[in-house]
């Protein structure tokens, strides 16, 4: 009886140089075991020769062995390295044992193989890092518990994904860490190692929440996917109850608030203002010159053909406020309701803005409202109409009407009303968290105030978020108010 002794539990480089030895050696499969770190050999077991007889035949094996060895020694059956070596005893004579599929040996090994590659999934899916320290100390850790040796397996995907930081993945089997420049590897760590929180988390949560669909909830095949083993590691896992919970509610909502296509009517209104424009251009010679008011600018807007968003569209939504509003509100683009009725933030998205004017003090006669795309852009679904963010082309022709209303009215403070209208405003990509309830200079008399859209805060599902994020869109209003204190509602 033999024996070799492996350096860690998924050692397939020790494995495999043990085994090929022990085949060379003829040592029957019977007669050979291996043990793990400090493990204590069976009691007549004598260890592996370190010389090789002379006449000692080739080890040869099938081009799809070594990867399924590789993935049979990684698996938590503790007679893996036996199997994996009876194997290549086999294969010595047997050339197309692997092509037996109703061989013994071969179906175990599949299904080793198999819930390894299962396992290694999960790995890659369900890995949180938490952020420790900061700056030049900042430091990645992540708690994960698998159900096989998985960590070498996947450690080069993590490594790949996360070059810039510093992290561990730390699990109860073993650890895996990167510096940024080395993969090490250790040990199994305790529970208790694990970081409870780090201060990006909410934001996580609050991102998780807004992109749940409860009308495509399939809790079945959601637990298929993400079994409940691995809840207690997820900080999203705090949301999973309470958003299947309110799946049913928040449905019917976004029924009850479904678009509908506009009217025949509309549409030959759109038609007639088309054909009394196309009159107008060939006898009007001074059709081109810069409106001087927002009344001239938002006729001039009724033609704009700038982007194919126009044909589709019932009109063009153009701004609505007094010319000298001190405050110039923009969202993204018009929705289904303010489509039909011709003004901005009429509809839910209207509703919730509203309600944090009236709560901030402002008065939203007195502030112009409105959107960096002129259109309503949307797909079809039956008799809905489903909104669609516009394409970065949509959103620079039509900034030239934006800027525009903003010569205009003249406002000291510009609101942008989610990422879209601040990139609008701004001429770049800007992120809400890094820009939001901050006093940003736009020129020596104008300063922009970014926050979220109203209609992120319908979208979220789960009330208490929904609860939070409008407080914090009211305090941006109070911000507006505390900015412009002509704003405000008369007393």
């Amino acid at each position: 009886m033999f024996f070799a002794r492996l350096d860690h539990p998924a050692d397939f480089d020790g494995w495999r140089e043990a085994a090929r030895r022990a085949v060379t050696c003829r040592v029957q499969p019977d007669a050979m075991s291996f043990t793990v770190g400090d493990e204590a050999p069976s009691l007549f077991a004598e260890p592996l020769p370190e010389t090789v007889p002379d006449d000692a035949p080739q080890v040869t094996v099938a081009k799809a062995f070594p990867e399924l060895a590789k993935h049979v020694v990684c698996n938590a059956d503790p007679e893996r390295f036996v199997l994996a070596y009876r194997l290549l005893w086999r294969l010595q004579s047997e050339k197309g044992l692997l092509e037996v599929a109703s061989d013994d040996d071969v179906i175990r090994a599949r299904e080793m193989e198999k819930a390894v590659y299962r396992d290694a999934h999960k790995m890659k899916a369900f890995v949180r890092f938490r952020e420790i320290g900061t700056g030049e100390g900042r430091h990645y850790i992540a708690w994960f518990e698998p159900s096989h040796h998985v960590v070498e397996l996947t450690a080069p995907f993590f490594m790949r994904r996360f070059a810039g930081m510093v992290w561990s993945i730390l699990t109860p089997l073993r650890s895996v860490h990167w510096d940024g420049a080395d993969l090490s590897f250790a040990p199994g760590a305790s529970i208790e190692d694990r970081p409870k929180e780090d201060a990006t988390e909410d934001l996580w949560l609050t991102y998780y929440a807004s992109i749940f669909n409860p009308a495509r909830l399939k809790v079945k095949a959601m637990q298929a996917e993400m079994p409940k083993k691995y809840w207690k590691n997820l900080p999203e896992a705090t949301l999973i109850q309470p958003l299947v919970r309110g799946a049913e509610a928040a449905s019917r909502r976004m029924l009850e608030t479904a678009p509908t296509l506009p009217s025949l009517r509309h549409e030959r209104v759109a038609e007639t203002i088309g054909m009394a424009r196309a009159a107008k251009t060939a006898e009007d010679p001074l059709l081109g010159n810069q409106p001087r008011t927002l009344d001239e600018a938002r006729a001039e807007a009724k033609h704009c053909q700038a982007c194919s968003l126009w044909e589709p569209a019932t009109q063009t939504v153009f701004g609505k406020g007094p010319d000298d509003a001190p405050v110039i509100f923009v969202g993204e683009q018009p929705g289904d309701q303010e489509d039909i009725a011709g003004e901005p933030f009429v509809g839910p998205a209207g509703k919730v803005f509203d309600s944090a004017l009236a709560d901030a003090g402002i008065d939203r006669s007195r502030a112009y409202v409105t959107n960096a795309v002129k259109h309503f852009k949307f797909v079809p679904r039956g008799k809905r109409r489903i909104h669609q963010k516009p394409s970065m082309g949509e959103v620079k022709a039509c900034r030239f009407w934006l800027e525009m209303e903003r010569d205009i009215v003249k406002p000291k403070l510009v609101v942008a009303l989610g990422a879209t209208a601040a990139a609008t405003v701004l001429g770049k990509s800007v992120t809400i968290r890094d820009t939001r309830s901050k006093l940003i200079d736009l020129d020596a008399e104008t300063k922009l105030l970014v926050t979220v859209h109203p209609a992120y805060i319908l979208r979220l599902p789960d009330p208490d978020l929904q609860a939070k994020e409008t407080e914090a869109f009211n305090r941006d209003m109070a911000l507006v108010r505390e900015t412009v204190p002509e704003i405000a509602l008369a007393a």
